[in-house]
Parts: C-alpha cells; sequence; structure tokens
C-alpha cells in the first residue's frame, strides 16, 4: 500500500482518540483521510468490536469509498465495509465500517439514541456544512451526553476552520496533516470571462487535450450547462479517443460508476461534472482540472416558503478542493476560468445550509428527537429563527405538530419516512385514496430534476405530462418520437426516477403499475404536499396563491387557463414568481379535501364610491375567495364597525354639522382648555372614540344619507354630567347681553381667545372687558362700524376709552356723520341705532 500524507498523522489520531472522546482531522484535498482513517482505527482497543459510522456528503461519495476500502481489505462491499444511502445498502453481519449519508445517521439516532454497538462516528468533509450534518452533530452530541458518553466523535475535512468545531466538541484536539500528496499548478485567465461560459470553457478543453497529458475534470454548474459543453466538444469533432462522461447526481447509478471509473488503456476521458466530484472522490486517472468557478444552491425565503435553485460562484474553500482533485494520484494542473485579482475577491467559504434551507425536515426532527426550541440543543451555527417558524406553521399546517411544537403521530409516521415532509404527507393521504402508487411516482418526480429539457420544459408546466412520459417511457422501454412532439425528454433520468418510484412503492408493497385513469389525480394529490400553493386565476391571467403570494406562466399554455392549479415549484422572484412546475386542481377536490379549512365569512367593508356601508358573503381559503355573493342578512355590530371605519376614513365633516352643533363643539374645547376633567371633543380625539359617543345613534344606518337626521349637538351633550351642562351655560354662555340691551353671540372657535364681535355704539358705558369661565378669561372684542366693519380688536375696554376711541371717534364720524358719537363715551347711552331714543 502507498504512503499517503494522512498516514503521518495516523499514529497522533489514534493516541488522541485513546484519551478522548472528540476530535478534529484537517488534511489536505489528496491526503487520503476518507479510506485510510477508518481503515486505521478498526481495530482500536476502545471500539471494543463496535463499529464506525463514516458520514459523507453524497451516495456516489459513500459507495466509492466503501468500494475502495473493501478493495484495499481484498473484500467485496458489504464484508468488513459496507455503505448505506438513500433506497440502497450493502452491509452484512460481519460489517464494522459503515459508510452512510447524513440522513441515514438521523435515522438511526432516532430509531436508536443509544447506539449501542456503534463505537466511532466520523463526520467527513464537514466543511460542507450541509443540512444533515449539522443535525447530525448535534443530535450526536446530545445523544452522547444523555445515552452513550464513551462513544468518540470525530469531524474531518480538508478546508475547515477547526477552531470553532473543536470548541463546539469541547475543546477537542485539533490534528493537521499538512501538505498534498502532489504539487497542482494553477493557471488564471489573463482577464475576466465575457459572455456565456460554456464555448471558452470547450476551447480551454480542447487546448488542454493537447498541451497536457492525462484525463480530465471539468466542473460546471449544472446539468444544463454539462450539456452544452458537451455538445460543444462534439460538434469541434473531439477525437474517438477521447471519451466524455457527464457526472450529475440526476444520472442513473450506472453512469456515475463509469464516470469515476478508469478509462480503457490508450483512452483519455474527460468528466464533465457538477460540484458532486468536488470532494470525498477520486476520479481515476484525473491531472487536469478545469474550474468554471460556479455552482447551483439551493436558496429558500422563509417570508415565501419557496426554495429556488441559484447559480453562485464558488467560494475559496470549494476552488481549493476541486483544484486538490487534480493532484490526487501524479502532478497536476488546474485551469481556472478567472483572473487572480478575481480570485482574492472569493468568500472564504460557503454560509452553511442551516442558513440558507427550507428547514421544514429539520424542525420535523428536532419535534421527533422531543424538542421543542432549536436551542435545546448545541449548534455550530443555529437555525435561524425566521425559517423555523415559518418550518413549525407548514408541519402545523400538514398536522405533523400541534400548537406547541409536540410532534403529532402523523409527524412520527412522516419523519419515520425519510421524505421531505410535505410528500410523506401527500403519500400518506394518497394512502387513504387508494392513490399511493401515483404518489410515489410524483414525489419523486419532484424530488428530482425534471425529465423534460429545454425549451420545453418552459413550455408545458404540466406535472401531469410528465407522470404520463414516465409510465410510456418506462413500460415501453423507448418511445417513439411522434409521441413526444417538441419535447425534449431525459430518457436516462426518467429510467432512475422510475427505478426510485418502484423502491418507494414496495416500501408499501404496491404493485409498481398504476391504472392509467389516476394520473387525473395528479393535481388532488399534489395539494396536499403543497396547500399554501393551491393557485387561483386572475382577471388577468395570473395566479394568486393561498399563501397570499402572486405567480405566472411564463407563457400560454393548456394549464395557464385553468382557474385553479397547484404549484409544485416557482422561481420566487419578482411580483409574481414564475410557476415551473404545477397541476390542474378540480374545484370539487378543493371544496372536498380542504373542506376542513375552507372559513366562512362575511365581509362588510365601508364603499367611498356610493357612500354606503357593503354586505357579502364570502368563502375563503388562506388568501382565496373561493366565492363570493351578495349578503342580506348581516351582523348589526359588523356594519356599525364598518359605517364608523367610513366615517373615520371620510372625516368629521360628512356628519350633519349644523351653527348650533358646531358651537357646542366649540364651548367644550373652551372648557377642556379650562379642566382637563371636560371631555375632549377635538376632531382628532372624536375619531379615536367614534365607537363611544357616536356608535349607539348609529345601529340601523348604512349610508351615509341615513346620518343626516342625527342631532351631533345633542349627541355631544351626553358626554356631560348634569353638572357640567350647567356650568356650560355659565362658564361658556352661548351669547353676552351688551349695554345696548342686544345679545351678542360668543365665537369660540378659538379657545384660548373667544371673541364677542359687537358694534362699538352699544358698548357705551360699559368700562371693564367682560369675561367668560367664571371671570378667568377676557373676551376678545372686536368692535364694530355701524356697517359692521371691524375697527378694533382688543382685550382692555378701558383703555381702549381712556387712549383709542377718541382717534377712532374722529374717523367713524367722518364716515358715519348722521350717527352718535359722543365725548364722554362712559357717561353716554349705548344704542343699536343710529342715534340713541330720547
Amino acid at each position: 500500500m502507498k504512503q499517503l500524507p494522512i498516514d503521518q498523522v495516523l499514529p497522533q489520531v489514534k493516541a488522541v482518540l485513546q484519551k478522548q472522546t472528540s476530535a478534529v482531522l484537517v488534511a489536505a484535498p489528496g491526503a487520503g483521510k476518507t479510506t485510510r482513517v477508518p481503515l486505521a482505527l478498526i481495530d482500536e482497543p476502545w471500539l471494543a468490536g463496535r463499529r464506525i459510522l463514516m458520514l459523507t456528503p453524497r451516495r456516489l461519495a459513500a459507495r466509492a469509498s466503501a468500494g475502495y476500502m473493501a478493495a484495499l481489505l481484498g473484500e467485496k462491499v458489504g464484508e468488513t465495509v459496507g455503505y448505506r444511502v438513500k433506497m440502497d445498502a450493502k452491509v452484512g453481519p460481519q460489517t464494522r465500517i459503515e459508510v452512510i449519508t447524513e440522513g441515514v445517521l438521523t435515522r438511526m439516532l432516532q430509531a436508536d439514541p443509544a447506539l449501542e454497538d456503534v463505537g466511532l462516528i466520523i463526520f467527513d468533509e464537514f466543511h460542507e456544512r450541509n443540512l444533515h450534518a449539522d443535525l447530525g452533530l448535534a443530535l450526536s452530541l446530545q445523544a452522547r451526553s444523555l445515552f452513550c458518553e464513551d462513544v468518540r466523535i470525530l469531524v474531518m475535512s480538508a478546508t475547515l476552520d477547526a477552531e470553532p468545531v473543536a470548541a463546539l466538541l469541547g475543546d477537542a484536539p485539533v490534528i493537521k496533516s499538512e501538505g498534498r500528496h502532489y504539487p497542482v499548478e494553477t493557471r488564471f485567465l489573463s482577464r475576466p470571462l465575457d459572455g456565456r461560459m460554456e464555448p471558452e470553457i470547450a476551447r480551454v478543453i480542447q487546448q488542454a487535450l493537447v498541451a497536457e497529458a492525462g484525463d480530465m475534470l471539468v466542473f460546471l454548474p449544472g446539468a444544463r450547462e454539462i450539456r452544452r459543453v458537451e455538445a460543444l466538444l462534439r460538434e469541434a469533432g473531439i477525437s474517438p479517443s477521447v471519451q466524455i462522461a457527464p457526472l450529475y447526481g440526476a444520472l442513473p447509478q450506472e453512469a456515475q460508476d463509469r464516470a469515476i471509473s478508469r478509462g480503457k488503456p490508450g483512452e483519455r476521458k474527460i468528466v464533465l461534472s457538477t460540484s458532486i466530484a468536488e470532494t470525498s472522490l477520486t476520479v481515476e486517472g484525473v491531472r487536469i482540472v478545469i474550474d468554471s468557478g460556479f455552482m447551483r444552491v439551493p436558496r429558500f425565503s422563509p417570508r415565501t416558503g419557496m426554495t429556488r435553485l441559484e447559480t453562485i460562484q464558488v467560494s475559496k474553500a470549494s476552488a481549493d478542493q476541486r483544484r486538490g482533485r487534480a493532484g490526487r494520484l501524479a502532478p497536476g494542473i488546474c485551469y481556472r476560468m478567472w483572473t487572480e485579482s478575481e480570485d482574492r475577491m472569493l468568500a472564504a467559504h460557503q454560509p452553511p445550509e442551516i442558513k440558507e434551507a427550507d428547514l421544514a425536515p429539520l424542525a420535523l426532527e428536532l419535534s421527533a428527537w422531543g424538542v421543542t426550541d432549536a436551542d435545546e440543543l448545541s449548534w455550530l451555527d443555529s437555525p435561524p429563527k425566521a425559517a423555523m417558524a415559518q418550518a413549525s406553521d407548514l408541519l402545523i399546517q400538514l398536522g405533523a405538530m400541534d400548537e406547541s411544537n409536540r410532534i403529532t403521530q402523523h409527524g412520527r409516521q412522516l419523519a419515520e419516512m425519510g421524505l421531505h415532509p410535505r410528500l410523506g404527507h401527500m403519500i400518506c393521504k394518497a394512502e387513504e385514496l387508494g392513490l399511493r402508487s401515483l404518489a410515489c411516482e410524483l414525489a419523486v418526480l419532484i424530488n428530482e430534476r425534471d425529465i423534460i429539457r429545454g425549451r420545453g420544459a418552459s413550455q408545458d408546466a404540466d406535472l401531469q405530462v410528465r407522470v404520463e412520459l414516465l409510465r410510456m417511457i418506462s413500460r415501453h422501454k423507448k418511445l417513439e418520437r411522434a409521441h413526444l412532439g417538441e419535447l425534449q425528454v431525459d430518457e436516462g433520468a426518467v429510467r432512475r426516477i422510475w427505478e426510485e418510484a418502484a423502491q418507494l412503492k414496495r416500501q408499501w408493497s404496491e404493485l409498481e403499475n398504476a391504472e392509467a385513469t389516476d394520473i387525473a389525480a395528479t393535481g388532488r394529490l399534489l395539494a396536499y404536499a403543497y396547500p399554501d400553493r393551491i393557485a387561483q386565476r386572475r382577471g388577468d391571467g395570473r395566479y394568486l396563491l393561498r399563501n397570499g403570494r402572486g405567480a405566472a406562466f411564463m407563457i400560454n399554455q393548456p394549464l395557464a387557463y385553468e382557474k385553479y392549479v397547484v404549484a409544485a415549484m416557482l422561481d420566487d422572484q419578482g411580483v409574481d414568481s414564475r410557476i415551473t412546475l404545477a397541476a390542474r386542481l378540480d374545484e370539487s377536490d378543493l371544496e372536498r379535501d380542504f373542506a376542513d379549512e375552507i372559513q366562512e365569512e362575511v365581509k362588510v367593508w365601508w364603499e367611498r364610491s356610493s357612500q354606503s356601508v357593503r354586505t357579502r358573503a364570502r368563502r375563503r381559503l388562506g388568501a382565496l375567495t373561493i366565492q363570493e355573493a351578495p349578503e342580506a342578512a348581516h351582523d348589526p355590530e359588523a356594519v356599525l364597525t364598518a359605517l364608523l371605519g367610513g366615517i373615520a376614513e371620510e372625516g368629521l365633516n360628512i356628519l350633519p354639522w349644523n351653527r348650533h352643533a358646531r358651537s357646542f363643539q366649540e364651548r367644550l374645547l373652551f372648557m377642556h382648555m379650562l379642566d382637563a376633567n371636560w371631555p375632549d371633543v377635538s376632531e382628532q380625539a372624536l375619531i379615536g372614540s367614534l365607537a363611544d359617543w357616536l356608535g349607539p345613534h348609529l345601529y340601523g344606518c348604512k349610508k351615509l344619507a341615513e346620518l343626516q337626521h342625527l342631532s351631533l349637538s345633542s349627541i355631544l351633550e351626553e358626554m356631560l354630567s348634569w353638572e357640567q351642562r350647567r356650568e356650560l351655560d355659565v362658564s361658556a354662555p352661548t351669547h353676552i347681553v351688551v349695554p345696548s340691551g342686544s345679545r351678542v353671540p360668543v365665537d369660540y372657535s378659538n379657545p384660548e381667545a373667544p371673541v364677542l364681535s359687537v358694534r362699538l355704539q352699544e358698548l357705551f358705558g360699559w368700562q371693564d372687558t367682560p369675561r367668560v369661565g367664571r371671570g378667568r378669561v377676557p373676551l376678545t372684542l372686536h368692535l364694530l362700524s355701524p356697517a359692521h366693519r371691524p375697527v378694533q380688536v382688543t382685550q382692555d375696554l378701558q383703555s381702549f376709552w381712556k387712549n383709542t376711541y377718541f382717534e377712532v371717534k374722529k374717523d367713524l364720524k367722518g364716515r358715519y356723520p348722521k350717527h352718535y358719537w359722543p365725548e364722554d363715551p362712559l357717561q353716554a347711552m349705548p344704542t343699536n341705532r343710529t342715534r340713541p331714543r330720547t
């Protein structure tokens, strides 16, 4: 067995785990940690014959590393070394090392928190920080503290920030393996890439084929880019001795295995891969890496409850992992499709998935574990509160949790299924309807990449079409082109999806073949999985989702004219998310299956155009109005509330104010200014208390015209006590009797300075300014000419007679010579005539 860099630190790893229950191992890409460490520890005395569980992020890597370790032992997989991944396992009674994916560990812990026959759990490539790895570590730490104190935990990675992990593990020792096995030369672009990446990558591939030796691993964001680069290479007439091997998660296992195996003698291989080949995987013969610098990741929005795929730049850590693939077996070279200056701008690490993922599966697992608050566990990064709240709301809606976040019996059933709670709920509901076979097919179709490629996928978003294609292709093995029309179907993906669906069906003893007529129930089942995405067509052709969000089909298609659809996939961009996968929902199914959730209510509102209260009966499912009609019978309280809301919206001026009512309001404002114990009848205060002072007088009214009979002065008077009513006439009299005998009204529109407007001649003989408020507030006198025009304003009448009257007299005598203008106004007789009577 040839030496690898990891071999130098294996004694240290053994010594640390002999004394402690936790450790962190950082080893550069290609060091050999994935396959050497488990084999080195298998016979340690503290293990005492118990198993080693090694978690790796991907199924392909799990199968490959298990196969490689078994080969090193001269055995077959399933003997000493085995693997256990989703829907596939090769383990036996003698298996001591199990390579598993993280979701499998969660299932094991839920079934047996004590992990009776497990002595070591290895988290490999932990730097990827996927959701199940963080959850698995959190559950393992709590299980160890409660049930199995001697179980060791070893966290391994090539590009890990080790200190936070070591702290989480209780200040665990950090062991480092320095250096790659073989050097890798890195080449950058001289200038930033302009335009589409695929043509430039195809050019660099052809250049490297000529200039360099060995096989090639090309990292691309996704399957779409892989197919484009493959097509460009074939159009360029690449040599028949060069094998082009795509590698991505949706490929059948056989195709994936071919991509990572060594090529035939004399043949070179170009592996076009997504980030699936980034870690824990040695692609045999690779000496050249070409890195596009991009990857496709899911992004979840707690605001909308939707996940979309985003193409993002890789981090420095990911770029280093990819570069390391070229130096696993010999010196290599790495072409990076970006410049050195762009390289310096890369983020150090990608955000952990727990920060950006749909947390419904995690919330269900925590509830099944018995945790109602995620903070009860120890996390490297705690789950975001908003995403956890959204996840809890969904699980409560699915009946998987109660309002206290405690798991229900239905929730335990969903947790044991190992599917996303949405899909598990759909399958459980389908069983009640005899549609479980269809539900299994839908679950796999939704969970995997679309089987329709290219423009056809956007031209027809109907999931029912995909079920029909799945069944036709799978049963007839090969579909005639006449049946497909312009659709491009990934028949390899179809076969793999059919196999996974068949495995799901066999879990519940379902027949693999379903009745053709059940396809019509596609939308009905989809509504169980996505109750929040039931969508109703609007008048303009767009859709409204039950959760209140807008949605639309990108182009016209038959599905876009249905009254109701269920959207399984949306892009969550813009005001209206683009629907990319959906199914028709029959209105009768909606009424029947969601009868308990449809709310009946009477909508009562103020309609400004008619200046009246309108009432309509509505049946609602979330934001959707299922049915609406005029409602004759209505709740008087609801009508009153709407009417008061309309008055508040329009303003108090729509009420029948007359001069007497306004005067009464102003007198009350004057008294409130003097004494805060008096009611506040300002505009703002009256609007804020409409229900108290006006509400009792509006029962039976619906229209503005019906309010005209109201006596606002009488209504305002009801706000006063008996004592206040008596005091009002004393302290804020409506009129003042002046020396001429006239009763002159007092204007209280400015409560701080009430006004008495009176002709000057009527005040002769009156020495002092009249007062209100029991003598506390002098009236502001507006002294008028015989023509009722103001000639003087004063609050000091005595001073006016003494200092100003004679100047005013001269002016008035000139303008009104027939009127009486005495020399001594204090001794003169007041008059409301031209001259006093003699």
